[in-house]
């Protein structure tokens, strides 16, 4: 019995004497990059961005600030409108409260 999957045998002479094979070359298209100009554009101005920012930070402001922090500041207050609140009253005596009681633990097992 053969197998009804495989294929027919063949005869020795059912092969082509010249096999013709296809090449097909696919060139990148366009720009070549895939667009990484701008990418690298917008990194680096990202890179620029964080290092002005941390310029900024590093020196504390990026601006030269005076170092003179001598400040005289005279504020008049002006008199209390409302009297000072009242004392408050005593707290009432709490009532005698019995502490809880636990019980007795059983004996230990006599091993």
């Amino acid at each position: 019995m053969t197998d009804p999957n495989a294929p027919p045998p063949r005869e020795p002479d059912d092969r082509p004497e010249v096999v013709h094979h296809t090449t097909i070359n696919n060139p990148p298209s366009g720009g070549g990059g895939g667009g990484s100009g701008w990418i690298g554009f917008l990194v680096g101005g990202l890179l620029v961005v964080l290092v002005i920012i941390a310029i900024v930070m590093f020196s504390n402001g990026g601006l030269d600030r005076a170092t003179d922090t001598n400040v005289d500041l005279d504020v008049d207050l002006p008199a209390p409108s409302m009297p000072e609140a009242p004392e408050m009253p005593d707290l009432p005596e709490l009532p005698p409260i019995e502490p809880p009681t636990a019980p007795d633990p059983d004996p230990a097992p006599a091993n």
